[in-house]
């Protein structure tokens, strides 16, 4: 018989009754309440105050929790500091405040009485009280204008950056100065090492002297009056140099009631320091509080995040690591809500009635969705199951070779069908089974799984292969690579970019690319490029590849490659250049299209003549225009065709060639010449070249005929009688705008050789607006430079200069081009006599553009001395070298140059020995006068006197000779100059004396050590070659000083000096 205790007015049944009414109705609060029970939170907590006396304040916070919770205050008798206590069945939660009350004047009444904190509290909880029993107060208002504000910052950590305000105070009071506040992200600043903060005048100024990424965030000066407060804000950003770039691609996946699965992108490391891990950040929903999920850098592109609350919601984002620093963050992930995957089928599905009391059914096919490295996301059926009562699930796992079930989520109940198992081992094999639960007990475990392996690291992707850069337009690449042997469970790929010859790798692409394809865009035209590219699984970055071939950026295609196709077009024109019997040597034309790409390889095919059946004879290309048929069959008559191929693809073929005999050649005149080509086409005139024959028959070649025809016409003409000797050759005396032909025959001691094919047809016009080479010696440089300009360049175009017509190849010997835009130079830097000939240019990609210049044998000449003359200078001399007899045996040498740097060196020789010793030597820059001074003349220095001067490219020399009757026939002065002279203001002065020597000797003055220039003041004179004057009209006191009168010719000189005193003129 049951036990229980009565109620009045119930049976036995009816008790048994309001007890399973009372059971559901429990049920039904916990399944509808147990996903909201939560202990209290305080979201708003209690802020501190600081007020003046006689101030309300009002304490405020806001708390969450269920079932709600009950708030309490607290306050301490013997202190300011106030507390509120919120609690509920689930716990309890507390937040403090402190208030600080300041005096005003000296009857405060709160600061000057014993005043409790009980009283403080009533006081501030009464504001209608304590308004009725304080004063009104009015404050000074201070009208604060920021004249000049401080903007965002960026800078790099290590650099220093400066904050600064200037204002206008209105009134502007000595006593009554606002305070500055600084503050970053509202944390006030101070006066520190780190900080230094400055104010005064006007102007108020924050220095940071030496940033780190902590000083990042957003600063406020806060201007602070009694009346009030002004304030301006801007942001401080701080870089961390070689940190890595954000991660990207942020996803969700496999969401459930308390965790998520985070995965992304690595960043491109192209300069930085390899990535070293990861650190995941979460933040709910409504708020900006971001928390980070893991204490340790995660290697691997994914992160499983636990512990979350169920049914709030989620952003996430991710950070990079490296050796230098962190990363910014991610953008942050789209919001996701920590719920169980069926809980809406679940909570919006019909329920049918079954019995209550029973444990749920067995869970079915149970499944991995993901496998990892150290986790299983595990997936099953539900079993079929209507009762009200809440129904979770068990999992067990073990291992594969073993039988030892354990349970994984023993605390934890899963009520998703749906659950990441963590904290397995890497590279093991495990089996997993479900068991489902509710109150009334454990269903039976399901069928276990079959026999899963977690993932094993295998590292990064091995590095990609060969990198192929191939054109795509004038700003944009296509390149191609081919795939790792290793993949590693490959994401994609990262595409670098550098211009060839500098070490600053720039990212084509920011985020993994997937095929083996991509086109970088944003080249500079004309700039030369290599190009690198690398693997990236959630490891990270594998090597780089090898770098590509560099690549020039051109358009593929332009208006003279008008192909649709890139392929090119056929070659044509087969010729047949020699034939021994069992093999023949053929030659073609290029294709007229290129489709954008060098052609790089030809293939040629054979057929007896009178069959269809084409076969191959050359399997491995070849790139010239010029190939050998071996293996053929005397007196078989055969037919060739050719293909020509680039980059893109294999071209069409040539029409078939003529029938060749397979016959020997052995008359004993010359094969044909071939690849006849054309520049510098005129009006009136043509430069036709070619390449000797392959067969020369019975002996050597001793010169070639030119003959042309009208395009159309057999009347071929000759246009040399006399044959030449080298291979080209220009043709004159054609009509403007007639289309002509050309052929060429070599000659030799037999006779004239067969005619080569025709030529391709080229009408006598010049090219509209083209110009002629030009040739100079450069004023600066000396080098000699033949210059070029030309009026046309498209895609592509090249310069092609030649020597004799032959392309110059060999830059050993000082030859150097330089192209830009439409102009080009060839420029000899060390020129000799052997470089006479003719010179062409010709533009490639153009219509025809081209031009020569001949350097004859005489003008070379002349250019070389030129250049001598400009590569070693003559420094100009305003006297020769001259000498002057001083005291004590004393010999005094000179010269004067017209002007000499400060950096002049010089040398004085006596027959050919160099002077030096005791003797002294010395220059002055202002007069450019050079000396030497022999401290003992005798008959034994008789001889040569030399002065070799060398300034910077310039050099000079002067002698003088003092041999035999040079002392005798030198000029010299034989008198009449007094060595002081005094004359009154206004005045005419006139120096005149007597001069001798043999030859006339020169006669020149100077004025303190600088020449004196004749002009209507100053007059020289030198009569009859020996009567010398110097006449001064109207003598100042600027006349005073010293004057030198130097005679000299071949054999020598001398000088007399006089010193001229000019004194004023006095009025009584």
């Amino acid at each position: 018989m049951d036990n229980f205790i009565g109620l009045p007015g119930l049976s036995s049944s009816g008790y048994k009754l309001h007890r399973a009414h009372v059971r559901t109705k429990r049920l039904d609060k916990y399944v509808h309440e147990e996903p909201m029970i939560r202990g209290p939170k305080f979201l708003v907590r209690l802020r501190s105050h600081t007020v003046f006396e006689h101030t309300p304040v009002k304490l405020f916070c806001t708390v969450e929790g269920f079932p709600m919770p009950v708030v309490s205050w607290c306050s301490t008798d013997d202190t300011a500091q106030y507390t509120a206590v919120a609690g509920n069945l689930h716990g309890q939660a507390s937040s403090q405040a402190s208030i600080v009350v300041k005096s005003k004047n000296h009857n405060n009444l709160l600061l000057h009485s014993p005043v409790s904190a009980t009283t403080l509290l009533l006081l501030l909880s009464s504001p209608c009280l304590l308004a009725a029993m304080l004063p009104q107060i009015h404050y000074t208002k201070i009208n604060i204008t920021f004249l000049e504000r401080f903007g965002p910052v960026f800078a790099t950590e290590g650099e220093s950056a400066t904050l600064s305000a200037t204002m206008i105070l209105n009134p502007n009071l000595a006593n009554l100065q606002p305070e500055a506040q600084w503050y970053r992200d509202d944390t006030r600043l101070f006066d520190s090492k780190w900080v230094k903060i400055e104010t005064g005048r006007g102007v108020t100024t924050l220095t940071l002297p030496n940033l780190y990424k902590d000083d990042e965030g957003l600063y406020t000066l806060r201007m602070v009056t009694k009346g009030g407060t002004a304030e301006h804000s801007a942001f401080v950003s701080v870089a961390v140099p070689a940190a890595p770039g954000a991660p990207m691609d942020i996803k969700i996946h496999d969401a459930n009631r308390d965790y998520v699965i985070v995965s992304w992108k690595p960043p491109n490391t192209t300069t930085e320091g390899p990535i070293l891990g990861y650190f995941v950040d979460k933040c709910e929903v409504g708020t900006e509080n971001w928390t980070q999920c893991n204490d340790h850098p995660i290697k691997i592109c994914k992160y499983p995040v636990s512990g979350l609350f169920e049914s709030h919601s989620y952003y996430f984002r991710v950070r990079a690591v490296n050796s230098h620093g962190i990363s910014k963050p991610s953008r942050m992930s789209d919001p996701i809500a920590a719920l169980d995957p069926t809980e809406f089928e679940r909570l919006h599905g019909g329920f049918s009635w079954i019995t209550e009391g029973k444990p749920p059914g067995v869970p079915a096919g149970v499944h991995a969705t993901e496998i990892d490295r150290t986790y299983v996301v595990l997936s099953w059926k539900a079993p079929a199951y209507s009762s009200k009562a809440p129904m979770w699930y068990y999992i067990e796992k073990c291992m594969a070779d073993s039988g030892a079930w354990q349970r994984v989520n023993t605390k934890v109940p899963i009520r998703s069908p749906r659950y990441a198992v963590f904290d397995l081992a890497e590279g093991k094999q495990y089996k997993f089974r479900v068991l489902s639960a509710n109150i009334y007990g454990t269903s039976e475990p399901s069928q276990p799984t079959g026999t899963i392996e977690t993932l094993q690291l295998k590292g990064v992707p091995s590095a990609p292969g060969q990198v192929i850069a191939t054109r795509e337009t004038d700003s944009s690449v296509l390149i191609q690579w081919a795939p790792p042997k290793e993949p590693n469970n490959l994401i994609g790929y990262y595409i670098d970019q550098c211009v060839k010859g500098s070490k600053n790798w720039t990212s084509a692409n920011h985020k993994p690319h997937r095929s083996t394809r991509f086109v970088v865009s944003g080249l500079t035209k004309g700039e030369t490029y290599v190009f690198r590219v690398q693997a990236i699984n959630e490891l990270g970055l594998s090597e780089e590849s090898q770098e590509s071939a560099p690549l020039t950026v051109k358009a593929a295609l332009s208006q003279y490659c008008p192909v649709v196709s890139a392929a090119p077009s056929a070659p044509y024109d087969i010729a047949l250049l020699n034939c021994d019997g069992h093999s023949m040597v053929l030659n073609w034309k290029k294709p007229l299209h290129s489709g954008g790409a060098k052609i790089r390889e030809y293939y040629v095919d054979k057929r007896r003549s009178g069959t269809t059946m084409w076969r191959e004879v050359n399997v491995a290309p070849f790139s010239e225009r010029l190939y050998k048929v071996e293996g053929l069959t005397e007196g078989a008559v055969y037919q060739f065709h050719v293909y020509a191929a680039n980059l893109a693809g294999l071209g069409r073929a040539s029409q078939h060639s003529a029938d060749f005999n397979c016959e020997a050649w052995t008359m004993p005149e010359p094969g044909p010449a071939y690849d006849l080509t054309f520049c510098e086409v005129r009006d009136h005139s043509v430069v036709v070249e070619w390449q000797k024959p392959v067969y020369t028959g019975s002996g050597p070649i001793t010169g070639y005929h030119v003959e042309y025809a009208k395009k159309g016409s057999s009347d071929w003409t000759t246009a040399n009688e006399t044959a030449v000797n080298h291979l080209f050759y220009k043709v004159t005396g054609l009509e403007v705008g007639t289309t002509y032909v050309f052929r060429v025959r070599a000659v030799n001691a037999a006779g004239v050789g067969m005619a080569s094919m025709a030529s391709d047809p080229v009408t006598a016009k010049a090219v509209e607006g083209s110009h002629e080479v030009s040739c100079e010696v450069d004023k600066k440089s000396g080098d000699i430079v033949l210059s070029f300009e030309s009026c046309q360049i498209n895609e592509g175009s090249q310069f092609i200069w030649k020597k004799d017509y032959k392309e110059i190849t060999d830059f050993s010997k000082g030859v150097e081009i330089k192209s830009e835009g439409h102009h080009s130079k060839l420029i000899f830097k060390t020129a000799d006599k052997e470089d006479f000939g003719t010179y062409s240019v010709s533009v490639t990609n153009t219509e025809g553009v081209s031009s020569s210049y001949t350097i004859s044998a005489e003008e070379l000449a002349k250019m070389l001395a030129l250049s001598y003359d400009i590569r070693h200078p003559i420094i100009p001399l305003k006297s020769e070298l001259a000498y002057k007899i001083l005291e004590r045996g004393r010999m005094r040498f000179w010269l004067q140059a017209e002007e000499i740097s400060p950096k002049v060196t010089y040398k004085f020789f006596a027959n050919n020995k160099e002077l030096s010793g005791p003797n002294k030597m010395g220059h002055d820059v202002s007069t450019g006068i050079i000396e030497f001074i022999m401290d003992h003349f005798t008959e034994e220095n008789e001889g040569t006197f030399t002065c070799q001067i060398t300034d910077g490219g310039g050099k000079a020399q002067s002698s003088l000779v003092l041999i035999g009757n040079g002392n005798e026939d030198r000029g010299k002065v034989v008198g009449g100059l007094p060595d002081v002279v005094t004359i009154m203001e206004k005045k005419t002065l006139s120096l005149t004396c007597t001069v001798c020597g043999d030859p006339k000797p020169q006669v020149s003055w100077l004025k303190n050590g600088a020449e004196v220039e004749p002009d209507d003041q100053y007059v020289v004179s030198l009569d009859q070659g020996k009567f010398a004057s110097l006449t001064i009209k109207g003598v100042s006191m600027e006349d005073s000083g010293r004057y030198t009168m130097i005679v000299q010719n071949k054999y020598g000189g001398e000088s007399v000096d006089i010193v001229v005193s000019v004194t004023a003129v006095y009025h009584k």
